[in-house]
């Protein structure tokens, strides 16, 4: 099995601090995300630096990672696959596959899994009721605001001929309102199939948000960070601002501050009884080049202005 080196697909070094491997998915998420680049390949090139992103980003995977990436990408003893856990199951039809194998095997394939299935006699015992089956389901943010129901695929623990075997199963889910990264899905009737007229296990899904490369998620409400520049945060400014169902005109305050909040109501992401909401978050941009006339205007407003950032710190303590 291929070993993938995740520094390497996001560009940065081994020791880069989480701030700069999330500035450096989203370039590259930018970049490849499907809903903005159609070429081929570049789905495939957004489900690899997603990847890297879902392990470095997690402090605990990281530090699996680490340890595995200095033997060179040979598994050891501890990273031994989990028994009752079951080959990769696929998340959804845009994220066909979940993540790679190697993904898959080095964290013990946290994709699909029944409960407690573990051979023949333990599905004899249990031969009522079919077993519960867990799926780990990744969702773009787009998924969650659509209508469209996604394909899924994933294993089951079936009695065929007299053996225990696993079977694939395959399905359409529309992603319910109100799901959050964690949250947890029941389908009925699902999972396993029972015994005789028992009932089947249920299908439970693990719901995990596919970091996007523009917006931030906190509970329902959607974060996005706003460039500006100085002059638009002095005199104020229109500009248009995206959000998962298109473009919106954004007023800008005049004497905008960085990190400075506004909120647009309703367009975060959908709730059990209404939608969150988007909060635009101001980040004043000074140009990395300037020109002469450029740098004469910049200083003819040193000179006529007063305004000192830093007079907070001539105060005596008290």
């Amino acid at each position: 099995m291929e070993f993938k080196d995740y520094y390497k697909l996001l560009g940065v070094e081994p020791d880069a601090d989480g701030k700069t491997i999330k500035a450096a998915y989203r370039k590259l998420a930018r970049k490849y995300h499907p809903d903005v680049n159609p070429e081929a390949g570049a789905e495939d090139k957004f489900k690899e630096v997603a990847e890297a992103y879902e392990v470095l980003k997690n402090a605990e995977r990281r530090a699996e990672y680490d340890e595995l990436r200095r033997y060179g990408g040979q598994r050891e003893q501890g990273f031994e696959q989990p028994r009752g856990r079951q080959g990769s199951a696929s998340g959804s039809g845009d994220f066909e596959g979940d993540f790679a194998d190697f993904f898959s095997s080095a964290f013990g394939n946290r994709g699909s899994r029944s409960s407690g299935f573990q051979g023949y006699s333990d599905f004899q015992q249990s031969a009522a009721r079919g077993q519960d089956v867990e799926v780990e389901l990744p969702v773009f943010l787009e998924d969650i605001i659509s209508d469209v129901q996604k394909p899924i695929e994933y294993r089951i623990p079936a009695y065929v001929n007299g053996q225990v075997t696993e079977v694939k199963k395959s399905l359409k889910v529309k992603i319910p309102k109100g799901v959050s990264d964690g949250g947890r899905v029941r389908l009925k009737g699902q999972g396993a199939p029972g015994q005789g007229d028992a009932p089947n296990g249920d299908l439970y899904l693990h719901i995990r948000i596919v970091p996007h490369p523009i917006f931030d998620v906190e509970g329902h409400n959607l974060l996005i960070t706003v460039p500006i520049t100085p002059w638009e945060a002095v005199l104020g400014a229109k500009v248009q601002l995206p959000t998962l169902t298109g473009k919106i005109n954004l007023s800008v305050p005049a004497n905008s501050q960085s990190g400075q909040k506004l909120r647009i109501k309703g367009k975060g992401l959908p709730m059990k009884n209404g939608m969150g909401d988007l909060y635009a978050i101001f980040k004043i941009v000074i140009p990395e080049h300037t020109n002469e006339e450029s740098k004469a205007l910049w200083q003819s407003l040193s000179e006529v202005s007063a305004f000192d950032p830093r007079t907070e710190w001539e105060k005596p303590n008290v």
